[in-house]
């Protein structure tokens, strides 16, 4: 066995150990259970919220079908509702963690080749060593984390059509998805201070780098600290023929250098990430956001604009002010130019029966543009 987790339990009158496998870091069940077809959906949920995992023998299409009857049972249950837009937000993440441990718990067994020992089990070779690498031994994983690989696989194959560049990007596992188009349309329509050289902090997919350099920037660097989204923009920006124009380097935050045009879409929601994978929508104590005004000052050139994205959705949910904001704007030596807003599109946004719907329904997204103050 390597380093790595691994999960234990009794079968056939013996004790088996093999690899744990978790993206987002859910640590091994201590108590397992063997089970089949005959497991009803009541038995199943009831030993699931009580912490024993499952470990499916039966067929891998029935153990979908438990799947989504456990998930029924959970949604039936009604919600707490918070008495403050904080507290409805705090209340609704406890309950998408309590969900997902509960339904993380239905396992499925992965042999050496990550092929599922399972009857009518389909092929999720290729969806797991885009995720997990090459495969090496024999593993358990969940059932849900593993729809969830082959559902990332399936966005990679068919990409998600950008308006602003007449093309699709492809997003890898783990990669935040540019499927909230909203946001790169500003990008593609603000008026350009530039068009020698531009930096894209935090490039994640290299969406928003493909804009810029097809807007006529002659030089884009995008950077990244994670080695999947690092990847993920070198292929898109090679897939787009965009090579020669867009640099993807990893870096925390800055590049070295200055720039007549910085860009930056930090997380939008100033909160702790529950897994790596969330760390695309939160932003513990706003660290990048902070990060990027605080050190922008310092990698603008003369007469040069930091452009950043961010919704505004923390500000209905009560978890930032726009004062805060302003303050830390000023507080960085910067000065607002100018702000672009839109609103969203996703079906969240009219969705009555979403817990955050009061929330999202007055969420505006905005593009500000920032200079150095004189």
């Amino acid at each position: 066995m390597t380093d790595a987790p691994t999960i234990t339990w009794a079968e056939g009158g013996a004790e088996h150990t093999a690899r744990w496998r978790s993206e987002v870091g859910m640590p091994p069940p201590k108590r397992v259970q063997v089970a089949d077809d005959t497991l009803k959906a009541d038995v199943a949920y009831r030993l699931a919220c009580e912490g024993t995992a499952l470990l499916w023998r039966g067929d891998y299409q029935n153990a979908r079908q438990l799947l989504q009857a456990m998930a029924r049972r959970i949604d039936r249950k009604p919600r707490k509702q918070g008495a403050t837009p904080a507290e409805a937000f705090h209340l609704h993440r406890q309950a998408q963690s309590q969900r997902a441990r509960t339904l993380g718990m239905l396992l499925i067994p992965l042999d050496a080749g990550y092929h599922i020992p399972l009857r009518r089990a389909p092929e999720v070779q290729t969806a797991c060593e885009e995720a997990y690498g090459p495969a090496a031994e024999a593993s358990i994983v969940s059932l849900r984390e593993l729809l969830g690989l082959v559902g990332a696989h399936e966005w990679r194959k068919k990409g998600v059509a950008i308006a602003a560049l007449g093309e699709r990007i492809h997003p890898h596992y783990g990669v935040f998805s540019p499927v909230r188009g909203e946001y790169v349309a500003l990008v593609d329509q603000a008026p350009l201070p530039s068009q020698v050289l531009a930096f894209d902090i935090g490039t994640g997919t290299g969406v928003l780098a493909a804009v810029l350099a097809r807007r006529g920037i002659e030089h884009v660097i995008g950077t990244d600290q994670d080695p999947r989204a690092l990847q993920c923009a070198r292929e898109n920006i090679a897939r787009l023929g965009l090579e020669n124009q867009v640099e993807i380097k990893q870096v925390d935050l800055f590049p070295a250098g200055r720039a007549p045009l910085v860009v930056c879409n930090p997380p939008w929601i100033p909160a702790r990430p529950s897994s790596p994978i969330e760390g695309a929508i939160y932003d513990p104590e706003s660290r990048m956001l902070l990060g990027f005004l605080d050190g922008l000052k310092d990698h603008l050139e003369p007469g040069g604009e930091g452009w950043l994205i961010l919704s505004d959705i923390a500000e209905h949910l009560g978890l930032r002010t726009r004062e805060t904001l302003l303050s830390a704007i000023e507080n960085a030596g910067l000065t607002v130019i100018e702000r672009l807003d839109t609103r969203p599109h996703h079906p969240k946004a009219a969705d009555p029966d979403d817990p955050l719907h009061a929330a999202r329904a007055q969420e505006i997204t905005s593009l500000w543009r920032l200079g150095i103050e004189r």
